[in-house]
């Protein structure tokens, strides 16, 4: 009998939920069985506008009819206008944007151009750490070396440091350290929070050996904290900053900040991307950020976020960590098992790296309504 990767002539990589998805509007999702389920998740924390927002369509449409695509080769209004509106909504002293394709091939190009401005071959992450499943951002992944790496070498020296152990890094981070690459608010490691006092001891470190900051905010960043960035929430400023999964709310896109400083170091023809920065995918980012400029989706996730953190420690939840809409419910249960129990009660969340933590994901529109349905599914459950 063929395998189910046979009959449809798609590799398995993922574990798939028992659920098969045929639509969606809002915060919820459709399914082939006639479910309607809470997503929680929305899809490893992309659907930042959720489902069939007007404005995110109408962008798309609009560009796909004036302009389908040109290359970084010619320049385009579409591309100045997003980066514009992208460096003025982080309210970060990073004036250069690079426009590519997704999280690893932003946090690949930032660890490039540190080595090769700082003519080092060092590169200090964190455990417990996910930054992707390309050559240099999977060397830094927590774990990758050892389950799925599979390139015969790593393109540099790799030291990870425990989260939050400030006296950890002295030894770490030394004059042969080109950068430091950190999640402030870590996804995959179960929402964890590095905190303002570990981040600024981070940036006082690499400003004393001449290591460039990295931040990784692929998942916390474009106001997933409750704001634009989590290096305005903690007021530490990196050299350079990687995001995507929410910048584009569906479509795939992502972008690496530069310093100043960084920026002045560049080369003609250093960086370059076919797709990145095409004129869909910029489009898409003016209606992502004017929408959640113009809806005040940051004061909604500030105050929905709280709502769950006051209500939710219920049930096997025994404590909230992370921050805005990148929560970690910590919890009695297995979190697969935690995860299975509200998906039988019509609700998607995300498990994480951490088995003994469930993720919270949602989309900027969620709201106190659905906060109630999510306290009421696990008061259900056994505490």
């Amino acid at each position: 009998m063929a395998s189910a990767a046979t009959r449809d002539h798609l590799a398995q990589v993922f574990a798939q939920y028992p659920i098969e998805v045929t639509s969606a509007d809002g915060v919820w999702l459709n399914t082939a069985d006639g479910r309607r389920i809470l997503d929680l998740y929305g899809g490893h924390a992309v659907a930042a506008l959720g489902y069939g927002h007007p404005r995110w369509l109408a962008a798309l449409e609009r560009q796909a009819r004036e302009v389908l695509f040109q290359s970084n080769a010619v320049p385009m209004d579409v591309r100045r206008r997003a980066a514009a509106k992208l460096v003025r909504f982080s309210g970060l002293p990073l004036d250069t944007v690079f426009f590519v394709n997704s999280g690893a091939e932003a946090n690949e190009n930032a660890l490039r151009l540190a080595c090769r401005i700082t003519g080092r071959g060092h590169v200090v992450a964190l455990e417990k750490s996910f930054h992707g499943r390309t050559a240099a951002a999977a060397a830094v992944t927590w774990g990758a070396a050892g389950k799925w790496y599979g390139f015969p070498r790593m393109p540099f020296d790799v030291s990870f440091v425990p989260r939050r152990d400030i006296a950890a890094l002295e030894d770490a981070i030394t004059a042969r350290t080109a950068a430091v690459i950190v999640e402030p608010v870590q996804g995959v490691g179960g929402a964890f929070d590095m905190g303002r006092d570990y981040l600024d001891a981070l940036r006082r470190r690499c400003d004393s050996t001449g290591a460039m900051l990295i931040f990784d905010e692929v998942q916390c960043g474009v106001g997933r904290t409750g704001h634009p960035f989590a290096a305005g929430l903690y007021g530490v400023v990196p050299d350079m900053l990687t995001t995507a999964k929410a910048l584009g709310a569906g479509f795939p896109v992502g972008a690496l900040l530069l310093s100043p400083a960084v920026a002045g170091e560049l080369r003609l023809g250093e960086l370059g991307s076919t797709f990145g920065g095409g004129p869909l995918a910029c489009a898409v980012v003016e209606a992502v950020v004017d929408t959640i400029v113009e809806e005040n989706l940051l004061d909604n996730i500030r105050q929905v976020s709280a709502r769950i953190r006051q209500t939710c420690i219920t049930g096997p939840v025994t404590g909230i960590q992370g921050e805005g809409f990148l929560l970690g419910l910590k919890t009695r249960l297995p979190a697969e098992q935690l995860h299975a129990a509200l998906l039988d009660r019509d609700i998607l969340a995300g498990t994480s790296g951490d088995p003994g933590v469930l993720r919270l994901l949602p989309p900027f529109t969620l709201a106190a309504e659905h906060v109630e349905m999510l306290r009421a599914a696990l008061a259900e459950l056994p505490a």
